[in-house]
């Protein structure tokens, strides 16, 4: 197996043409074929589908792409500063669920690198798309949590997909919602007195199984249930409707204001908030500054 094979294998995946991948790489369209056929006999997998219309990555094909694109990026980063001798961009990628914390954090990270060159991004989304995100290397690491509900299921996932689960803090759970609800003024909240307020939950797309919930007791028999699929319209539910969320009670008001509350929940349920990452990787000096920052939500528990 070479790095140019690794190279070609991803300009066929990008341009899901062999015919337009040969003309990228200036090569021609036969001998483009047979590289990856050589590299596919190599590894005993095929990582293209052929058809009339083109090129599709099969399943298997889509992990080993998910490696080759991490082998060539870490070897451009190495031409980049010791053949080009010219300054690499920082790079550093996060998924997670929606947590605003978690976003907070990723913002005082960033902040802390002033104007150096940098290429980072932040993936606020569905759980199934967290893990998927760092299988896949689009993203260093994942934050999500477990429960003793959703553990069992999620921890198979990660290790068929050789992920680690390691744990930032542990918390209760909190009823999130508007000052102005009814229920604001209460110290604690029985689930039974939510029953008349519509509970919010984050829609999961096709992977929608109760494993996957955001939300803790999410087999919980609800009269009234709202799915939105994003902060702000969860935010603006709140507000417009009297809906209620479930949550680890780490309020953060410097990015969804100040008009909102967390409510102990009376129940005996904890989440464990942690980082997904893939086995055997370490984290990177980056993904270590952005863990240090979200580990100091756990002096933010109320």
């Amino acid at each position: 197996m070479t790095l140019n094979q690794l190279f070609y294998a991803i300009t066929v995946a990008d341009a899901r043409s062999m015919n337009e991948a040969a003309r990228l790489l200036f090569i021609s369209q036969p001998s483009l074929s047979a590289a990856i056929k050589e590299l596919e006999a190599e590894i005993g997998i095929d990582i293209f589908k052929r058809n009339n219309r083109g090129v599709s990555v099969t399943p298997e094909g889509m992990e080993f792409l998910g490696y080759a694109r991490q082998v060539v990026e870490q070897y451009r980063l190495v031409e980049s500063r010791y053949v080009d001798k010219r300054n690499v961009k920082k790079k550093f990628s996060v998924s997670m669920q929606h947590y605003s914390f978690a976003v907070d954090a990723f913002v005082k990270m960033v902040k802390q690198f002033g104007m150096d060159e940098y290429e980072f991004a932040v993936h606020e989304t569905k759980t199934h798309e967290v893990i998927e995100d760092v299988k896949n290397f689009k993203s260093e690491i994942g934050i999500l949590y477990l429960n003793d509900f959703n553990e069992k299921v999620l921890s198979k996932l990660f290790n068929e997909y050789d992920l680690e689960f390691q744990e930032l803090f542990k918390c209760g759970i909190y009823v999130y919602l508007w000052k102005q609800h009814p229920l604001a003024d209460k110290e604690e909240i029985g689930i039974e007195e939510l029953e008349d307020y519509p509970c919010l939950s984050f829609e999961q797309g096709n992977n929608n199984s109760f494993y996957f919930a955001e939300e803790v007791l999410s087999t919980y028999r609800y009269k009234r249930l709202i799915k939105a699929n994003d902060r702000a319209t969860m935010l603006n539910l709140m507000v417009g409707l009297n809906g209620y969320t479930l949550c680890s009670g780490i309020i953060c008001e410097e990015l969804n204001g100040s008009d909102f509350c967390a409510i102990p929940l009376k129940s005996d349920e904890i989440m464990t908030i942690g980082f997904l990452k893939r086995k055997g990787m370490a984290v990177s000096p980056l993904g270590q500054k952005y863990l240090e920052e979200i580990r100091k939500y756990k002096n933010c528990l109320i």
